[in-house]
């Protein structure tokens, strides 16, 4: 019978697992590209969750992370894009080293476990280890959910990893008349 704990990793692995799906097969250029106006990109995402799967599984546990700090410096939006002199493949190996790292906060702590999340308000600091892994499931889950946007937008690739897209098997054909189709529903509802 499976336990919560190994039901919360399944939940925390398939965004991570569709995240870093989506950098596949794709140049330096498309993954850096930012891609909404505020700079989402690809690598960007990857790099938020590294930043994020470290912070909440070691300073919310007091558990030292030997990696890089992305919120550190100046800059309030570093985690959220890879400098010139960061390359795809460390990023991509910095959050899987995040990943370990907090599997292993995952491993040794009980669910029970409390921690405190020092950038939340003061009234929802104190959390514990089963918080914490819903939590950074749902937001691996949110950002896997812009990356398949992203990719859509490229390539259209979609879905949870490649051929098993999860959506209608529609050609392109079915695709371009499902899109006309909505598009004439959303130009005849009220504007304003």
């Amino acid at each position: 019978m499976q336990t919560t704990k190994d039901m919360l990793r399944g939940y925390l692995a398939t965004p991570r697992e569709a995240l870093l799906w989506k950098l596949d097969g794709l140049s330096e250029r498309e993954i850096r590209s930012p891609r909404t106006p505020t700079g989402t990109s690809l690598l960007g995402l990857v790099k938020h969750c590294a930043s994020l799967e470290a912070g909440y599984f070691g300073v919310v546990f007091g558990r030292e992370w030997n990696g890089p700090d992305y919120q550190a410096g100046d800059d309030p939006n570093g985690d959220m894009f890879a400098t010139a002199d960061e390359s795809p493949a460390q990023i991509v190996a910095v959050y899987r080293d995040a990943q370990a790292f907090a599997d292993r906060t995952i491993d040794e702590l009980d669910l029970d476990t409390r921690g405190s999340v020092p950038w939340w308000p003061a009234d929802r600091r104190e959390v514990t280890l089963e918080q914490i892994i819903v939590h950074v499931a749902i937001d691996c889950a949110r950002h896997a959910g812009h990356a398949d946007i992203l990719r859509e937008q490229i390539d259209g690739a979609v879905g949870l990893r490649d051929g098993n897209p999860n959506i209608p098997p529609l050609d392109e054909t079915g695709w371009a008349e499902h899109h006309a189709r909505l598009v004439a529903i959303a130009e005849s509802a009220p504007r304003g």
